[in-house]
């Protein structure tokens, strides 16, 4: 039987716990605050995070960083993805000496740029085949629900990547392999950004052309962006594409499209931080995003424009008219 770690008691950290612990691993969820920690072994629920869901008994928690990660098979990294390289540099000391490292973060650096794959390889000190990405429509709630879904499991190692998918695999959740981590993870990324203008949309009360067109552009700007660093444009027709920005965009439960909402209201970046007060990915990720494309010469009008009301204090309705009166050319 297999052991794990899971170093995040958000509610896609938690979810995780809960679905590693139903295949049949022992997992341990480490938490920053023991309080919350305390309340998972003793009470089997993460109020604060994912509450009314009961964790089955192979799970425990625990503050303690070296207990957690002790012995285990598998390491699944779920915290804010600003906050990776500053935790990984901590961590990096007593992480196994072969575990499989797990990205279960959607974003990337400010900064440097980089994915998530890329800051566990150079702060962890790790072969690029020792990570693995998991990629898709994963909406904790529903997933916790045990609602029917599916997932990317990608990796330059097959065989790794293909641990990762049996030690997930469950009646309620299909996953599949790839070998596409950049693609993989840039739909995870992007399309936290294209949500937060399909959430501005939504408050606005714009239509399902306009909603549709946010997605179907946004893809586009997702598997430009993509090609250019390599991946596989294949990729962003499939779940971790097309199927992740679909369910961000769509689903009330997605915190990017409502952080959207409130910015199309007219509230400020701050005041929409203090009205969520859950990580909304996108709105961090889009500066890293922005001049990533710069930085390949890729045009990305809506994720520029999301920045621009993100963190130029522009407003939402000057946005759309600066993405609807760009020069015409071919689709």
């Amino acid at each position: 039987m297999t052991r794990s770690a899971v170093l995040g008691a958000g509610a896609w950290g938690t979810a995780f716990a809960k679905i590693l612990a139903e295949a049949g691993s022992h997992v341990t969820i480490w938490a920053r605050r023991e309080s919350v920690a305390a309340t998972i072994r003793e009470r089997r629920i993460n109020e604060g995070s994912l509450p009314g869901v009961k964790l089955p008994e192979r799970v425990t928690a625990t503050s303690d960083l070296a207990a957690a990660v002790a012995e285990t098979d598998f390491v699944f990294l779920a915290v804010p993805s600003q906050t990776l390289r500053g935790n990984l540099a901590d961590w990096a000391g007593h992480l196994p000496p072969d575990a499989t490292l797990v990205s279960l973060m959607k974003g990337i650096e400010l900064g440097t740029t980089k994915r998530m794959s890329q800051v566990i390889v150079e702060t962890a000190r790790v072969a690029p085949e020792r990570v693995v990405v998991v990629s898709g429509p994963n909406l904790a709630p529903e997933i916790a629900a045990e609602q029917p879904a599916a997932t990317v499991v990608a990796g330059l190692d097959a065989a790794r990547a293909q641990l990762v998918q049996q030690a997930i695999a469950l009646p309620y959740i299909r996953p599949y392999t790839s070998d596409d981590v950049i693609g993989c993870e840039l739909g995870g990324a992007v399309k936290n950004v294209i949500a937060l203008a399909y959430g501005m949309a939504t408050a606005m009360g714009m239509g399902d052309n306009t909603k549709a067109s946010l997605i179907t552009r946004g893809l586009a700007e997702t598997a430009r962006l993509g090609v250019a660093l390599g991946a596989d444009p294949m990729t962003f027709a499939g779940l971790a594409g097309l199927g992740d920005l679909v369910a961000t965009c769509s689903s009330p439960l997605s915190r990017n499209r409502t952080f959207g909402e409130h910015l199309g209201r007219g509230e400020s970046l701050e005041a929409a931080q203090a009205s969520t007060k859950q990580t909304a990915e996108g709105v961090k990720s889009c500066l890293a995003i922005r001049d990533l494309a710069r930085a390949h010469g890729v045009e990305m009008p809506i994720t520029e424009q999301v920045e621009r009301v993100c963190h130029e204090g522009v407003d939402p309705r000057v946005a759309v008219k600066l993405l609807m009166g760009r020069e015409m050319k071919p689709e």
